[in-house]
């Protein structure tokens, strides 16, 4: 798995009680093998692009937050694909 997606996979986790969106995302993300996070997206329903365009700012602001720079470059890496 490419880091990119581990760091989402650990921040989609924080919704899975919540959201089959995330559930669904958290399946693709574990059961593929994505050679890239472009790949990633193109595979991904307009109801979890949707999903994630409404969870990511939050996440990238807490990373922010908690100075953790590096897992703020990946999830931003993501959540600029999404456009």
């Amino acid at each position: 798995m490419i880091k990119t997606l581990g760091y989402l996979r650990e921040s989609v986790s924080n919704y899975t009680d919540e959201q089959t969106f995330a559930q669904s995302i958290q399946k693709k993300i574990l059961k593929n093998d994505y050679g890239s996070e472009i790949v990633f997206v193109r595979d991904l329903s307009e109801d979890e692009v949707s999903f994630l365009n409404k969870i990511l700012p939050d996440e990238i602001k807490y990373a922010m937050e908690e100075k953790d720079y590096k897992r703020v470059q990946e999830l931003n890496d993501v959540y600029e694909l999404l456009y």
